[in-house]
């Protein structure tokens, strides 16, 4: 049935957040701190090999220009850390010692964006046999597990973007899979591999990226594939 693979992906990252919240107060604070590094160090080496795999570097410098400006004109970025807060008032008590904001917003970004993500919900939309969300099931429920540990309950509301963006695609790919050639998956996940890195970074605390409002540009890139392929 089209769109089990992203229930199931969904309910890894549920359980591995809960797993993780369990497993907080008995991992060591220095543990933590060398597991996101070990993370953030991960997610920069996705975004590596996803980022080589573009066929023409303009398309995606435009694509990062164009989505820039959608993304601040939109306020991706704020809204997404509006409604981070918004979580956080309503399961802190006031303490403000969960910080789920921050959780909330990482770990939307790193399930969201990324190629498993666009090609196992374009590989479900198109054939129903979704193995790519499978594995990448897997992975983001162990991954689920080192965040929630070191971040805290926010991690388990990243499955509602999650449902939404990935199901959302898998919609899109069933109606329009005449338009989802190799070229225009191949600059979407170069793009979306740049805004990997930028999560990457931001989470080694090396600098403060609004990879929120970027999140358009994955899209244009794709529109831009599309609009070349179709008129020249």
């Amino acid at each position: 049935m089209i769109g089990t693979g992203t229930l199931v992906n969904v309910a890894a990252i549920a359980a591995g957040s809960l797993v993780g919240v369990f497993l907080r107060k008995g991992i060591p604070a220095n543990v933590k701190g060398t597991l996101t590094q070990g993370l953030g160090l991960a997610v920069i080496l996705l975004g590596l090999q996803m980022a080589f795999k573009t066929q023409n570097a303009l398309i995606v410098i435009a694509s990062l220009a164009i989505g820039g400006v959608i993304g601040e004109l939109t306020r991706i970025e704020e809204r997404l850390d509006n409604l981070g807060q918004w979580i956080q008032q309503k399961t802190s008590n006031g303490s403000g010692e969960n910080k789920v904001a921050g959780a909330f917003v990482i770990a939307s970004l790193i399930y969201c964006v990324g190629a498993m993500a666009v090609m196992g919900a374009i590989e479900d939309g198109l054939t129903g046999q979704p193995k790519i969300l499978f594995a990448k099931s897997m992975l983001d429920g162990i991954a689920s597990v080192i965040f929630a540990s070191t971040m805290g309950i926010g991690v388990i509301f990243s499955t509602v973007p999650v449902l939404l963006y990935q199901g959302a695609i898998t919609l899109a790919a069933s109606a329009a899979s005449t338009y989802l050639s190799d070229w225009v998956i191949a600059e979407l996940t170069a793009t979306g591999g740049l805004l990997i890195i930028g999560i990457g970074l931001n989470i080694l605390e090396l600098a403060k990226i609004r990879v929120g409002n970027l999140l358009p540009a994955i899209f244009v890139a794709a529109g831009i594939v599309i609009v070349i392929e179709r008129c020249f």
